[in-house]
Order: C-alpha cells, then structure tokens, then sequence
C-alpha cells in the first residue's frame, strides 16, 4: 500500500493548508486578541516526506538546491501578505480569559463535594439559618392549628406518643374514643356543616347521661344519614353515639374494622342490651336495607320496622326511646332504578341506579348537597313497665307502632317547613 500524503487537522483536505503560510479556520477561530503575546507554542518534529511522494525537482529537508540562489522577495509580496494578516487578526474573536486549549490536560474535574467545599457549606441545607427555619415552623403551625397553635401541637404530638407507646383504651366492642374525635369527627364535620347545612331541633331530648336507644328513620340510598347523625350528635351534647350496624357493614375487609373504630356494633339483642345497660347512647335504624333501598318516587315512607326487637331490649334495660326524624337525606342518592341479577351475584342488598351513577363514574358518587333538618322527638319511657313486658308480642308490637308513626309524623311537618330541596 503507498504510503499516504500526510493532511494537517482542520485544512479540510485542501492542499497548501496547514503548511504555516495560510491558517486554517480553526486556527483562526483560536487566535489571541490583536495586541497580546501569544504563548510559545511547543516545537513538534517535522515528519519528513519521503521521497516517493515528493515532487520533481523538490529536494530534500535541509538541503539548499545546487546552483540556485534563493529568490529575493518582492516588496509587492509584502503588502499582499500585510493586508492579509491584519484580515486575520480583524476576524479572531476576542477572548479575555485563557483558552480551554491552555488549561493543563492531567487536572481532575470539580467533584459536587469539591464545589459544596468551595462555597463554604457541608451540606444542601446548612446556609439556612436556624432562626429562618424556626419562623417558617412556626408560621406552618399558626397556619395548621390556629392562633393557639403552641397547646393544640402539644396535643397532637402526646397524641402521636400514646399511639406509638400503646398507652390508649379500647373497649370491649373495639371502640376507640381518641381516634374517633380527632379523626373520624373532624373530617365528617366539615361535610355536616357545609355540605348538607344540618339544622338540629330538639336535641334537649336527649339524655345527657345513662343508656338511651335513639330510633331514627333510614334513607339515602348509601347509608350517611348514619354518619351525619353521629357527628351532630356528638357536637351539641358531646356523647357518642354508638350504632347497631348490619352483619354487611362488618364482612367488608376495611370498612368493618373502621366501623370498630367508629363504635358500631352488631345488630344484635345481647349487644344493645349490654351497652345499654353501661349508659352507652345506641342508635338503630329498624328500615334496614329496605329503607335506604327504597325507590325515590315512596321517599319519606317508612317501610316496616321488623320484629320490634330494638323496643324489647329497650324494655328490658328501662332506657328511654328518643325518635328521630330525618328530612334531605333522600335527595342525595336519587334511586331511580336497580340491577338485582349483580346485586345477588356480588352479594349485596342491591345495585343502585341513580342519575348520575354509574353515568358519570366516581363522580356520580359525590352527594348532592340538599338541605338537612334533624329533629329529636319527646323521649318513649320504658321504666314504667313491668319486668315481662319485653316477653309480651302485643306490647312489643305496640310500641313499636307508636314509635314508627312519631317519626312518620314528623317528617312530614318538616317537610311542610322545608322550603326547598337545597336551602
């Protein structure tokens, strides 16, 4: 293979380029500013060409040719390559720091650690000083807690101390007080007082101490009306009221043990019974799932309320009855139609239909934000009857009439007060 003519870098192959006489566009681009001392560049060995390659009559590296004098330069060859340097000079950039091209080859880069060093810091956040972050803590705080935001974090985190440690109580149905203030009351709170607007009447009915049944009709296709009641409840007299809930309730994975929480119960004689009798405040919705299921067109009609046997633990206790009457809970979850065949495959009471769900999705499941009124009607005393009272069907039955039509009642004299749906 012959050997190849040796082409300077960045003559772009042209001939004559790279030779010293004509510089290269690169070069140029590199050149110092007009006026400053270039830095001595290093001598690189002259790569002889060898003499295949040379032209004729070229002599070698060295030697002058024999019999010639060199030719003496023409003043005109001078002002043509004057011009030519000032041109070269015009066109070099300016440059006031010392090219990348000078630095020294064998220096390591800048590590993250090096740069942090350099800026006098070990660490992202060690220029911050100590008085901004305690004024951005506590401004975080009067935002979160309020003005009296010192005693409600001191709460908060003796709170975080006892549930880390174990030290808190929990009763033999599973009911934690502490959880269910701070948590599940305050995030209902909001829902009761600014979504349905609860308006609550005759809450001097109920008793502020000792065991007492509070009977109230159901409705609303998902079962809030329960919810709402608890929390209105436990802010005008600050009890708890602890539901009897549907054996459904407490088969779901996550909502039975959340229900625990809550203070439900099983629906059932020997728990009612038993809390009754330790001054617990209960709550039943005899309707079950028939009420809250019931099609929007018999809305406010009481369906029946089973077997009584809410009145018979009541009789056998000598607690009060309190009837409730609940209006706008119908509004929220218009039932207008059902899908039995999925309701029994999934083993639910049903599958609801309503105008917006499951036509729009999870969206269909927000609430439509109607008017709540809450009355609680005149106390239904039990201690006046006999021991055996609750083993008589006809007065069980009796006073289960009684109560169902007080409620019914009711509901339809604030139905008469309401003067709309949604105000």
């Amino acid at each position: 293979m012959a050997d190849a003519e040796i082409i300077p870098i960045g003559t772009r192959g042209q001939p004559g380029r790279g030779t010293g006489k004509r510089p290269s566009a690169a070069a140029r681009g590199l050149a110092p500013k007009s006026g400053t001392p270039r830095p001595p560049a290093a001598k690189k060995p002259t790569a002889a060409k060898p003499d295949a390659a040379k032209s004729p009559g070229e002599q070698p590296a060295g030697k002058k040719p024999a019999g010639k004098k060199p030719a003496a330069r023409k003043p005109a060859d001078d002002a043509a390559a004057k011009p030519a340097a000032e041109r070269a000079d015009r066109s070099a950039p300016v440059v006031d720091a010392p090219s990348l091209l000078d630095a020294p080859r064998d220096l390591p880069l800048a590590t993250p650690a090096a740069r942090t060093a350099e800026r006098g810091t070990t660490g992202p956040l060690a220029g911050i000083p100590v008085g901004d972050w305690l004024a951005a803590f506590q401004h975080a705080s009067k935002e979160l807690f309020g003005d009296q935001w010192e005693p409600q974090l001191a709460r908060f985190l003796a709170f975080l101390r006892r549930r880390v440690t174990g030290d808190y109580t929990v009763d033999e149905y599973g009911f934690d007080a502490e959880v269910t203030e701070r948590f599940f009351m305050a995030a209902l709170r909001p829902v009761a007082q600014k979504w349905f607007r609860i308006e609550v009447r005759g809450v001097e009915n109920i008793p502020t101490e000792g065991g007492a049944l509070v009977v109230s009709n159901h409705s609303g296709t998902i079962p809030v009306d329960g919810l709402m009641t608890m929390v209105s409840i436990h802010d005008h007299t600050g009890r708890f009221l602890r539901p009897l809930g549907a054996d459904l309730v407490f088969r779901l994975p996550v909502v039975g043990s959340v229900a625990r929480k809550g203070g439900a119960t099983l629906a059932c004689t020997e728990d009612a019974e038993r809390m009754l009798r330790g001054g617990e405040l209960v709550g039943v919705w005899p309707e079950g799932f028939k009420g809250i299921g019931k099609p929007f067109s018999d809305r406010y009609k009481l369906q029946r309320f089973g077997r009584g046997g809410f009145v018979s633990a009541a009789l056998r206790t000598g607690v009060p009855i309190v009837p409730l009457s609940v209006v706008g809970a119908e509004e929220i979850y218009p039932l207008v139609g059902n899908i039995p065949s999925l309701a029994r495959l999934l083993g639910v009471p049903y599958i609801p239909i309503t105008p917006f769900f499951p036509l729009l999705g999870p969206l269909g499941l927000v609430p439509l934000p109607s008017k709540w009124l809450l009355e609680f009607g005149e106390p239904i005393r039990t201690d006046e009857y006999d021991d055996g009272a609750a083993d008589d069907p006809m007065l069980v039955f009796n006073v289960t009439d009684q109560v169902r039509e007080t409620i019914q009642q009711t509901l339809y004299s604030l139905l008469m007060q309401r003067e709309s749906v949604f105000r």
